[in-house]
């Protein structure tokens, strides 16, 4: 149960009481559906598991299996919190323009999907075939190897941010756990089941944008990132603008 009462910061900066209610069930089914989703995710990818799945089944089957629980997980979550969102319980209440926040950070979210669905990258679901690539290190990859991991946590971050109820804060809390925790486990594996292989990727990417770029470990090859990517991914941003009422049910909030 949560307490009665939270301060928050108002629009002028003050800070006042907000009224908190207790956890629904809606939020209770949220917070399982969340839980199943980020665990489901780390135990079909650990070695272990995955090694006896693929043993039995081969590497199709695991994949197999992987999508169906991420996508049954998936659905469960957008049906939990749909019911969730509406509940009155509210952590915390910022200045309105932290509704901002996901609007300015979701164009390179989108172009960063963009980015990871159409490039070869050795870090990706199937991707350890791209190791034998000549150059497996262009494009996206020589910002972040985990563009797709990387642009959901800024979107999860971004909407954190602007969104203090209860619900938003399981969701995009628990997206943050998945993906951060994602990334060193995608590493980890590449690392054990690629083995030498892997140190030349490990050494000229980063898991942070532009890093290593920064550290002159590579150059960024904006050439095989591509306008068309960064066009596609601002009309990807575009067409989620114009449907957040209807797949989010409220609008962009632009101030």
């Amino acid at each position: 149960m949560l307490s009665e009462h939270l301060y928050h910061s108002t629009m002028d900066g003050r800070f006042g009481l907000v009224h908190i209610s207790p956890m629904t069930e809606n939020v209770l089914t949220l917070v399982i559906a969340t839980t199943f989703f980020v665990a489901s995710h780390f135990i079909l990818a650990s070695l272990p598991v995955r090694g006896f799945i693929t043993q039995k089944f081969g590497e199709s089957g695991h994949l197999g299996v992987f999508y169906r629980v991420s996508l049954g997980g998936l659905a469960w979550i957008v049906i939990a919190f749909s019911a969730a969102r509406y509940d009155t319980t509210l952590l915390w209440q910022g200045p309105a323009i932290l509704a901002m926040v996901p609007v300015l950070v979701m164009p390179i979210v989108t172009i960063l999907l963009v980015c990871a669905l159409t490039s070869r990258n050795p870090t990706a679901v199937g991707g350890e075939k791209f190791i034998t690539d000549p150059k497996p290190q262009s494009g996206i990859t020589t910002v972040t190897r985990h563009p797709m991991m990387v642009g959901v946590a800024l979107w999860a971050a971004s909407h954190l941010v602007a969104n203090g109820d209860l619900a938003s804060v399981v969701l995009f809390g628990g997206m943050l756990v998945l993906i951060n925790g994602g990334k060193l486990h995608i590493d980890n594996s590449r690392r054990v089941n690629l083995k030498a292989d892997w140190g030349p990727i490990a050494l000229t990417t980063s898991i942070v944008p532009f890093w290593a770029a920064l550290q002159g470990r590579t150059q960024v090859d904006w050439a095989g990132i591509g306008l068309w990517r960064v066009a596609a991914g601002l009309a990807l941003y575009g067409v989620l603008v114009f449907g957040h009422p209807y797949f989010a049910g409220i609008p962009v909030m632009m101030h």
